[in-house]
């Protein structure tokens, strides 16, 4: 991954996947676009990809559907005051620093980045039976199941702590003596750990009102993920958006096996053979602001589902974000056994 400003260049007629890829490789979360002489065209910030990605643009459409064509900059002579008001007023981490002919010669990064430390909570589900997983599961809580070279929410607790989270709480039922015993307080990895025992499966959200008081959006997910998602772009995407509950979803595509009809009445207008059908699925991650959580009734079963129909109820806004980053969902065999093979290649 390039640590230089140089690497967030891209060409202004470049296509979303390539402005995917040079996030992905750049430290800097910001695409600057730009012509053939340098001259900045438009930046892209993450939070863009994915609201174009919901608008329904392709990892083949054009930068230029889904670019900001004004972004804020600095130019080389701005002072150290100027720079960090402009930082603050417009709540930005990065801004291009461009030069009389508007050409970029580096990008600034606000202070503010320096702050690693995420006070954030981050819940994870673990007190599922995995019954899918049988027999692996029935001395072992799928959250222990070894996936490369350590159990499958380890990984997952490593790749928060990543993006500089540390406070941690962990669902427990099934074999909740093992998990336990396996993390106890968190000190060895560097992070606090307080378990929710449920005395019976009392569904996700329901063990979300389990949870003291909350003063700050927390992080969910369930604890059978692997994934390669920026949890810090994910929450900030949760507070730019003013959403109540942020879903992170996946693109699903489902080609139909036969020629489809479409009629008026008993008169054929068209065959369409074989089309592809997609849609969003639920990725099993969310950020649920603290107001949704504290009014949650103690001890009482309920769903995720449930919980976001309540919001939708409430006239409170319910935000996607889609996933672009690697994703799996460990629920059945053959799930387990590719995740052997992904973990060489993404963690």
């Amino acid at each position: 991954m390039s640590k230089t400003w140089e690497a967030s260049l891209l060409s202004k007629d470049a296509t979303m996947q390539d402005a995917i890829k040079t996030l992905n490789t750049s430290t800097i979360k910001l695409v600057c676009l730009v012509d053939s002489n340098f001259k900045l065209a438009g930046v892209i910030t993450d939070g863009d990809i994915r609201r174009a990605i919901v608008a329904g643009k392709t990892l083949e459409s054009s930068v230029r559907e889904f670019m900001c064509f004004t972004p804020i900059t600095f130019r080389a002579s701005d002072t150290k005051a100027k720079r960090r008001k402009a930082f603050e007023a417009h709540k930005l981490l990065y801004i291009p620093v461009i030069d009389e002919q508007s050409k970029v010669i580096n990008i600034d990064i606000s202070q503010s980045i320096s702050v690693f430390a995420q006070s954030n909570t981050v819940f994870l589900m673990a007190g599922g039976y995995g019954t899918r997983l049988r027999p692996l599961t029935e001395v072992c809580p799928k959250p222990l199941l070894t996936v490369g070279s350590k159990p499958i929410l380890e990984t997952i607790i490593d790749s928060f702590v990543h993006y500089g989270f540390h406070e941690f709480k962990i669902s427990v039922h099934y074999l909740a003596e093992q998990i336990k015993g396996h993390f106890k307080n968190g000190e060895q990895f560097g992070v606090d750990i307080d378990y929710v025992e449920e005395s019976s499966p009392l569904g996700t959200a329901g063990a979300l009102s389990l949870l003291p008081m909350q003063d700050k959006p927390l992080i969910l997910m369930n604890g059978d993920l692997l994934t390669k998602v920026d949890f810090r772009e994910l929450l900030a995407y949760h507070v730019s958006e003013k959403a109540k509950v942020t879903m992170c979803v996946r693109e699903y595509e489902y080609q139909v096996p036969y020629g489809v009809i479409q009629a008026d009445n008993n008169e054929v207008k068209q065959v369409i053979e074989k089309p592809v059908e997609k849609y969003f699925v639920n990725a099993g991650i969310y950020v649920i602001s603290p107001e949704v959580v504290n009014r949650l009734e103690k001890g009482s079963y309920k769903d995720m589902p449930d919980l976001i129909n309540e919001c939708l109820a409430h006239n409170e806004k319910v935000a996607m974000f889609p996933i672009h980053e690697y994703w799996l969902d460990i629920g059945r065999m053959a799930d387990f056994e590719r995740a052997q093979i992904d973990f060489m290649h993404n963690f």
